[in-house]
């Protein structure tokens, strides 16, 4: 193992290694701490996908720690702290707590911090998160039902979570490449910083960076700041030359979308979906806890459609997300409805159900962990960020986990056509 990644949530976990896959590393995403015993193989990458995004800082630290240490005794050269390409946290955390707990475990003078995906409309500009043409804070992400983003100044949002200094590497140094980047590392330690948030507008960018990064033990950021670390690895002769992506053979079996996000892009998706024929079956939390709506009664529903592609969703506008949270909680609320999704996708799979299509890091995690999903192999890229997987094991199950997010109008459709 060369490069060692912790995720703090399934989806993304999924985009990084989909990342480090395409630029020709061996990549094996896991899901949950490992046990000691497992075999990698010749992977020269693995990717830890925790559900740590929104649980208890202290939580999120220890599974992060744990992951880490996992990584560091399979001889992990380079530590990746992978988040979402939105920043999602709170003044609270949990992004400022696991990279100060991972940085003094490394004993790293010095890591960024950098959510920039130029595909996905994402980029730094003066320490400031962009969503396409809109500053963070102004985008639907001021709405996250669980992190909802009311600044976009990632210096003041990460200085307010962490115990470092925080600085700056800003787009005029980015832009004169890899060596004046390290000089601005260099020059961030003399001031007494132990991060630095780091611009990024272009995909050119992001190799520049990556490439200021060889010597850097931890690096933090969303999937695209990996876009420039494995290069790294081949100029030193590390790296062998060969493709990242095993062979991709989808199991047969019906296939079903399970839309837990409520996202405006996962909404838009929901959306288009049923526009183009899609048969749709509409689920709350109110009517879940109320006992309307049963697992069971959701399967039955999906085995009774003929169509190859049915949809079950909870996605909801703001107003429907914040009546739910009123009366459940604000954490209930998403929980009741990520249980039911697992508990479905699980009932499924014993009736032959074998493709799904899953929307929201919370629900895609809730699923894989209903499976029984110990490891994931990449497979064909669906969307920027977004590729299809096929499960480890004795039971494999194709799984397309999308972050709520990612994806275009026409993504289910799109991702069912690739395995039809």
């Amino acid at each position: 193992m060369l490069l060692g990644a912790v995720a703090d949530d399934l989806t993304g976990a999924t985009d990084l290694a989909l990342m480090l896959a395409r630029e020709g590393m061996r990549t094996i995403q896991v899901v949950g701490v490992p046990d000691e015993d497992l075999d990698i193989g010749d992977a020269d990458a693995i990717v830890v996908a925790l559900k740590s995004r929104t649980i208890a800082a202290a939580d999120a630290v220890a599974q992060s720690l744990a992951a880490a240490e996992w990584l560091i005794a399979g001889g992990a050269e380079q530590i990746i702290f992978k988040y979402c390409s939105t920043f999602d946290s709170t003044p609270e955390g949990n992004i400022g707590p696991v990279l100060d707990a991972l940085q003094a475990r490394l004993a790293a003078p010095l890591t960024i911090a950098c959510p920039a995906f130029p595909a996905n409309g994402r980029s730094v500009y003066q320490g400031h998160l962009f969503f396409g043409d809109m500053l963070l804070s102004d985008s639907p992400m001021k709405d996250h039902p669980l992190t909802p983003m009311s600044d976009s100044n990632l210096v003041r949002v990460l200085a307010a979570q962490s115990r470092s200094s925080v600085g700056l590497v800003p787009f005029k140094t980015v832009d004169r490449g890899a060596a004046v980047i390290r000089a601005a590392f260099d020059k961030a330690i003399d001031d007494g910083h132990r991060a630095v948030i780091v611009d990024a507008l272009t995909d050119s960018h992001l190799r520049v960076i990556g490439e200021a990064l060889a010597d850097m033990r931890l690096v933090t950021g969303g999937s695209g700041i990996a876009l420039g670390l494995p290069e790294n690895f081949r100029k030193a002769g590390k790296l062998r030359a060969a493709s990242g992506t095993a062979a991709f053979q989808v199991p047969a079996g019906r296939g079903v979308v399970l839309a837990g996000s409520c996202s405006a892009a996962t909404r838009r998706q929901v959306v288009a979906a049923i526009a183009s024929g899609v048969p749709a079956y509409k689920i709350d939390p109110l009517s879940i806890a109320s006992g309307k709506i049963t697992a069971q009664a959701v399967v039955e529903w999906i085995r009774s459609v003929p169509e190859p592609l049915p949809l079950v969703y909870s996605s909801a506008d703001p107003s429907e997300v914040s009546a739910a949270q009123e009366a459940l909680g604000r954490q209930a609320a998403g929980e009741i409805v990520e249980e039911l999704l697992g508990l479905v996708a699980a009932e499924l799979r014993a009736q032959g159900f074998h493709r799904f299509i899953v929307a929201g890091g919370e629900t895609s995690g809730a699923v894989v962990n209903a499976l029984g999903v110990p490891a994931l192999r990449i497979g064909p890229e669906i969307d920027p960020g977004v590729p299809w997987t096929v499960s480890v094991g004795s039971q494999p199950v194709a799984l397309a986990l999308k972050s709520g997010n990612f994806g275009a109008d026409d993504f289910f459709l799109k991702a069912w056509n690739l395995v039809a």
